[in-house]
């Protein structure tokens, strides 16, 4: 049954697409060109991700749907291993999760936009976050209909910039081969294939989205595995279709190192003045993944709030049953990033740091499966290859960031060790289970 404090089936499947399809695609390609000269190579990437986020939504439909209760990796962890570790993943969710990726959508919307405003990144990110947040202060009914409509906007663009190279013939295509060449295997069992996978993860971050409104979904056995999955899937497709465009409208040499590929892409295809437009159309649809992060991520504080009586007030909820305070404080933190970072510094930071908690998530299916619980929950397909496949690709990739970089790793650790002392306080009061 649909209620005003529900959100429908496809409220959750554009939460997904538009969680997933964010800066990540229009920035990822600039930094994976120069490693993996191939086009082939390149949409075999971006396969591979699509292939490790579909298993581990599958994963998640499994557990989601057996623990039946929002929250995502805060609810699953705690559950199945350890409040610590739970609380461990709702803190680096809020703090790198979700206002860490919305400090950087803001930031992209910025930069698609200062020059037609003609105001600053920040100023244009900041406000970006403010009117998003307003909006979805007032409810899911009015939060909804926006993340539909924004998500509506964007894959229409997105569908655009698709197939409109194919039909405008003034400019030269590329030579890129998209066929498997001598030497494609050597670059796909390469470092640097492991690392282009980092931004890879990052564009793809977001398709567990649905899992953290479980428990305001109508009919959440049914629709949440569908959103999960079916969001998943189509953003795949969208990526592979998307990233050959690219690769077929630019050359490697206009890509590499660029931040901004739609820009990149847009003013080759129809020229500065039509381009200008495009960079106008593509900050606002960036909206849809701010929105869309925006009704998440308070989700996971409100969670705690209800476990912990010192986090007591993220749970409180306004009038139109939103949890205004873990909105608001997301929104805080969110524009405090803004101000002191980059978007570049934050990709690899937010993929690894996520990527540990959604692998012991992954891993927690195998436990719930020991419990033999009988409730009517989705069963995963191919049991157990999707977590397996999940797993083994997520632990490569962090592998060879460890070896490349190891300060990720160090910095992803350092920042749980503030959220373990809160951890260790907050149980001094937390609220005894009924």
């Amino acid at each position: 049954m649909t209620t005003a404090k529900n959100y429908t089936l496809t409220v959750a499947i554009t939460l997904v697409i538009a969680n997933m399809i964010g800066t990540g695609v229009f920035t990822s390609l600039g930094y994976q060109v120069g490693d993996l000269p191939s086009g082939f190579v390149i949409l075999v990437l971006w396969l591979l991700g699509g292939i490790v986020a579909v298993s581990g939504a599958l994963t998640y439909a499994e557990i989601a749907t057996t623990l039946k209760k929002s929250g995502g990796e805060y609810l699953y962890l705690s559950k199945i291993f350890h409040p610590v570790l739970g609380f461990l993943s709702g803190w680096m969710s809020a703090l790198v999760g979700f206002a860490g990726a919305i400090s950087a959508v803001a930031i992209a919307i910025g930069e698609y936009s200062t020059e037609a405003l003609g105001i600053s990144i920040k100023v244009i990110a900041v406000f970006a976050i403010i009117l998003v947040s307003i909006v979805h202060w007032f409810g899911v009914k009015v939060g909804g209909r926006a993340q539909t409509f924004l998500t509506g906007l964007k894959l229409s663009l997105i569908l655009f910039f698709c197939i409109a190279p194919f039909f405008i013939t003034s400019v030269s295509k590329t030579d890129i081969h998209f066929l498997p060449q001598p030497g494609d295997w050597d670059l796909i069992v390469s470092r640097g294939f492991a690392i282009s996978l980092v931004f890879v993860v990052y564009a793809y971050t977001g398709w567990n989205a649905s899992a953290y409104i479980a428990g305001n979904l109508d009919n959440p056995s049914r629709s949440l595995p569908t959103s999960l999955v079916l969001g998943t899937v189509i953003v795949t497709v969208i990526y592979i279709s998307l990233n050959s465009m690219f690769l077929y409208t630019a050359t490697f040499q206009e890509l590499q190192g660029q931040n901004d590929i739609g820009n990149v892409v847009a003013y080759k295809l129809f020229g500065s003045k039509i381009g200008f437009l495009f960079s106008v159309i593509f900050s606002f649809a960036l909206l849809s993944t701010l929105s869309a992060m925006t009704i998440a991520g308070p989700r996971v504080t409100e969670a705690m709030g209800e476990d912990y009586a010192l986090l007591k007030s993220f749970s409180v909820k306004n009038k139109y049953h939103m949890p205004y305070l873990a909105i608001l404080i997301q929104a805080g933190w969110s524009i405090f990033l803004v101000l002191v970072s980059s978007f570049k510094e934050i990709i690899q930071y937010i993929s690894v740091s996520l990527s540990i908690f959604t692998v012991l998530t992954v891993l927690g299916v195998f436990f719930l499966r020991k419990q033999k619980i009988t409730n009517d929950h989705f069963k995963i397909p191919l049991y157990p290859l999707p977590p397996i496949i999940f797993i083994i690709c997520t632990m490569w990739m962090i592998y060879y960031v460890a070896i490349e970089d190891f300060k990720i790793i160090l910095y992803s650790l350092g920042t749980m060790v503030p959220g373990y002392l809160l951890y260790l306080f907050a149980n001094r009061y937390k609220e005894p289970e009924v």
